[in-house]
């Protein structure tokens, strides 16, 4: 059986400019999520950061990609739009796609949800968040228990301006008292898209087992999957047809 070949894309940028944020990853949010799953023998790894020629994107990277993993914060406006093209083209065509914490406002997200997924409240005091399973047959919460507990986190609320979900695998509920849609799933064309919530990158949230194993979930569950064969356009009836 062939190894799922995952990319993580990362900004890189919050790890080499803030002290706090390098301490807590000192090679990079996309590097100790990499470590993680480089221990699954299922998967084949490789990063790509912002600052790369193409963003570390080129169309050899992408067609090498099965599913692609996405963060991003304080960069969304300099991510080229010939680059964020490329990326929806291999998603519709089947691509899976997560995209992480502050990725909701990527261009990449909003172009795919058709909407400003920038919107919603938040707050970075780093407070409780209990993220809730409420869909526990998901694959993506396969080995989960009811809930996860992240013990500081920044915390988003509703209203999320996001289409609603095709499937809702997990809410989140924070000490503040808001709640949240944390655990998103879509299609768009061929492709299945993830949105997971947790991962300021202030907090060591990429360190916490459980959400390493729900990022693992969620490749094999967003892994393109060999279907059948469509065409478009004009062609030739099957039958003869009789006018």
């Amino acid at each position: 059986m062939s190894k799922i070949k995952v990319t993580i894309w990362n900004e890189f940028r919050h790890e080499r400019h803030n002290e706090k944020v390098k301490g807590i990853y000192p090679e990079g949010i996309h590097m100790a999520i990499a470590g993680h799953l480089a221990g699954n023998e299922s998967f084949e790894i490789k990063t790509a950061v912002l600052d790369e020629p193409e963003h570390g994107l080129t169309e050899e990277t992408l067609n090498n990609t099965d599913v692609l993993i996405w963060w991003g914060h304080l960069a969304h406006g300099e991510v080229q739009d010939e680059i964020v093209e490329r990326v929806r083209a291999r998603v519709l065509d089947g691509m899976g796609l997560i995209v992480l914490h502050s990725g909701h406002a990527s261009k990449i997200f909003q172009k795919l949800m058709g909407t400003n997924t920038g919107i919603l409240k938040w707050r970075d005091d780093g407070e409780k968040e209990r993220i809730w399973v409420i869909e526990p047959g998901h694959p993506i919460a396969n080995g989960l228990g009811e809930y996860i507990e992240i013990p500081k986190e920044e915390m988003y609320g509703e209203r999320f301006e996001i289409p609603a979900p095709d499937e809702l695998v997990f809410i989140s509920w924070f000490e503040g008292g808001e709640v949240f849609r944390s655990g998103c799933c879509y299609k768009r064309g061929k492709g299945n898209i993830f949105y997971f919530r947790p991962g300021h990158e202030e907090f060591p949230v990429y360190h916490q087992p459980e959400i390493l194993h729900v990022i693992s979930n969620a490749i094999l569950w967003a892994a393109p999957v060999q279907g059948a064969k469509s065409s478009y356009g004009r062609v030739a009836p099957l039958e003869a047809v009789h006018s």
